[in-house]
């Protein structure tokens, strides 16, 4: 089996079912990722441990959902140089406003990458991260091109409508 290159984390095992779909992602670009669950605030030594130890392990990015406080994914992302991708989630009544917030909002020099709140960020944390990937493995490029190459086909123009150009406008 391929070494992880992407670790998925959340707080609670009950954000397991958004997270999972990011894997799902990760999977139709052929990328390897493990799974787990650790609370940065009921758990903070195996955050730590994980975090410092992710990169000699092989991973290149770290994808942390979170819900209500939010702290997991800035506490991953100021023990490690690893690229790290929040997922906020709902679990509160502010259905996730309190996740987005609590992530988006990182000192200067702890940057987090945020995505959409639940599911639909799940997956496009998934996507990111392959393009993050697809920087250094031409595999992963060769995939992503693939990919988005699938999503044009997926559209249906108005009968007579032809698209011209399509670069920068020429002088």
């Amino acid at each position: 089996m391929t070494a992880a290159r992407v670790g998925i984390v959340m707080g609670s095992d009950s954000d397991m079912a958004a997270m999972r779909l990011c894997g799902e992602v990760l999977d139709e670009y052929g990328i390897a990722w493990e799974i787990g669950v650790m609370s940065a605030h009921r758990a903070p030594e195996a955050v730590q441990a994980y975090a410092r130890q992710a990169e000699g392990r092989g991973l290149r990015v770290l994808v942390a959902g979170a819900g209500a406080a939010a702290h997991l994914p800035g506490v991953l992302a100021s023990l490690t140089g690893l690229p790290v991708i929040g997922v906020p989630l709902a679990g509160t009544p502010l259905a996730g406003m309190d996740a987005l917030l609590s992530i988006v909002q990182m000192p200067p020099g702890v940057p987090v990458a945020t995505v959409a709140i639940g599911e639909m960020g799940a997956r496009n944390a998934g996507h990111l991260a392959a393009r993050i990937l697809a920087l250094s493995d031409p595999d992963v490029a060769t995939a992503l091109r693939a990919r988005r190459a699938a999503m044009g086909t997926r559209v249906s123009l108005p009968e007579g409508f032809e698209i011209t150009g399509g670069g920068p406008a020429e002088d």
